[in-house]
């Protein structure tokens, strides 16, 4: 059983003509029973930390995060927030659909990027607690950042006596169909948010394939993605240190400056309940695993965290590599891709996806 608390983190600022603005950003902590706790803002409906016991018992907070609400608005890393309407990457901001070709900001060299400067992660959410879970919802109008269609979100939160984190994005679209692809951009160190580099932590994929790239981080073309990964740096099959290949002349690292691509997960484990990845710690002996609906597991690296805004540590800043994202979701470039998962919604459909990460011990 969870206790939830809540408190106001601060308020938005008011805007020039005094009629907006003044909103609070609340800060919702979930504990469970075994006082493992997960904490949440609806700002960006963001995980802003999660705190979970070593080997030994003793609780870390493992998750990448700033100490004010503020830092949080427009960062690069994205910390811990829900992105959309179309998380990842649409190459060069350009999409048809139903015969009507959608202009999109392009906020990533030459591409769109996590719904735009002002996506989902960029935004106020309402946030409520139903029962034992925290949701969050918002509402896109039609054309906003350029979309279609009158779109209205909901990420729902549960935390359990197992350490278990569930996130369930859900999403109704009225009028025009849309393209939907939410993930979480929370990053992890399982020795604690503050503890330096990740490249220690061993990660394990159920993925044979992944997404090459071009060197802007477009899936390449048919035929050439995805590609197998045996025989290559990123294979992850089999638990393996990131840092022993991550810094070898593979072209893919290369251009990305470490790992920032998009596997396939292995066919049938999509389900939502079959883990399709596991980060572990052998030095705190914290793990985490994943489990998902969605087709894709994008890992990050953390190659560009270097010059966020301080961390919840007063005076500690993160370096590049301090911690690692797992953002399960759909393809990148998926709605001008006819090889991959369908990502359009339609009006009187449902879009629902779960995220799973279950912490423990080893």
């Amino acid at each position: 059983m969870n206790e939830i608390t809540q408190q106001v983190w601060g308020f938005t600022p008011a805007s020039a003509d005094g009629e907006g603005g003044g909103e609070p950003v609340v800060l919702y902590t979930m504990t469970n029973g075994n006082g493992a706790s997960v904490q949440l803002t609806n700002y960006g409906a963001a995980i802003v930390g999660i705190t979970v016991p070593d080997r030994e018992g003793q609780m870390a907070d493992v998750t990448l995060g700033y100490d004010k609400w503020q830092s949080y608005v427009a960062d690069g890393p994205a910390m811990g927030k829900s992105v959309g309407r179309y998380a990842n990457r649409i190459a060069k901001g350009t999409f048809t659909l139903e015969d009507k070709t959608y202009k999109l900001a392009v906020n990533n060299g030459p591409n769109h990027l996590h719904g735009g400067p002002t996506g989902f992660a960029n935004r106020l959410w309402e946030g409520r607690v139903e029962g034992n879970r925290v949701v969050f919802g918002y509402h896109s109008a039609d054309g906003e950042e350029g979309y279609p269609g009158d779109l209205y979100v909901e990420a729902c939160y549960d935390w359990d006596d197992d350490n278990r984190l569930e996130i369930t994005y859900y999403a109704k679209v009225e009028g025009k169909a849309t393209i939907v692809n939410l993930t979480n951009h929370v990053y992890f160190n399982l020795n604690g948010h503050d503890k330096g580099s990740i490249v220690n932590h061993e990660l394990m994929l159920h993925a044979s394939r992944y997404l090459p790239t071009d060197d802007t981080a477009i899936p390449l073309p048919a035929g050439q993605a995805p590609a197998q990964v045996e025989g290559t740096p990123m294979d992850f099959r089999t638990p393996h240190a990131i840092g022993e290949r991550i810094d070898e002349p593979f072209q893919q690292l290369i251009w990305g400056k470490g790992y920032d691509h998009c596997w396939v997960i292995d066919p049938g484990l999509a389900d939502g309940k079959k883990t399709v990845a596991e980060l572990y710690s052998p030095d705190s002996g914290r793990f985490v695993e994943v489990a998902t609906t969605q087709p894709g597991i994008q890992i990050y690296t953390g190659n560009w965290l270097a010059g966020s805004p301080e961390s919840k540590t007063t005076g500690h800043f993160y370096a590049d590599r301090d911690g690692v994202a797992m953002e399960c979701q759909a393809f990148p470039d998926s709605p001008n891709r006819e090889d991959f998962p369908s990502v359009v919604l339609k009006s009187g459909e449902t879009y629902e996806q779960h995220i799973v990460y279950r912490f423990g011990t080893k």
